[in-house]
């Protein structure tokens, strides 16, 4: 599994529930692209639309500019392929509140284009408050110690 993109900042604001595999539909110079590490998926999101799931928000520049396809658009929707089972799954969960789907990586399998995304409850203000507080002191902690095994 080789990693090509990250979204960092969705456990900081996110309670990740769920996780997800999925193929992604993409067109051959988007694979190129995707493969060389040029995709973002920061503020990215996944939906459900008509029991299909779709990617949108990712933005994969063209792979040649120079042979760009007059109607290429970077930030198109991109359907993302599920078990029929792994949909119907998450239609129920969507239905409830709160809980939204956001994309957690992008790697190759085998030579295949997956993406791994969540579902996820948005975090509140004081959680993320909490967070960077128990990072601080755990930080601390470990500057003590080794200043004392010194």
């Amino acid at each position: 599994m080789a990693l090509i993109a990250e979204n960092k900042k969705a456990q900081f604001s996110y309670h990740l529930l769920e996780k997800f595999k999925a193929g992604i539909v993409l067109e051959g110079q988007e694979v190129k692209s995707v493969k060389m590490k040029r995709i973002s998926i920061r503020g990215a999101f996944v939906i459900l639309k008509n029991e299909e799931v779709f990617l949108i928000g990712a933005v994969i520049p063209p792979y040649q500019p120079e042979n760009l396809q007059k109607e290429y658009n970077p930030q198109r929707t991109r359907k993302l392929l599920l078990k029929k089972s792994e949909i119907r799954h998450l239609i129920g969960k969507s239905k409830q509140k709160g809980l939204t789907m956001i994309p957690l990586k992008v790697y190759t399998e085998r030579g295949i284009v997956k993406i791994e995304f969540a579902l996820a409850r948005g975090k509140k203000k004081f959680d993320k408050r909490e967070k960077i507080k128990k990072r601080d002191i755990e930080r601390e902690i470990k500057r003590t110690l080794k200043e004392k095994l010194r």
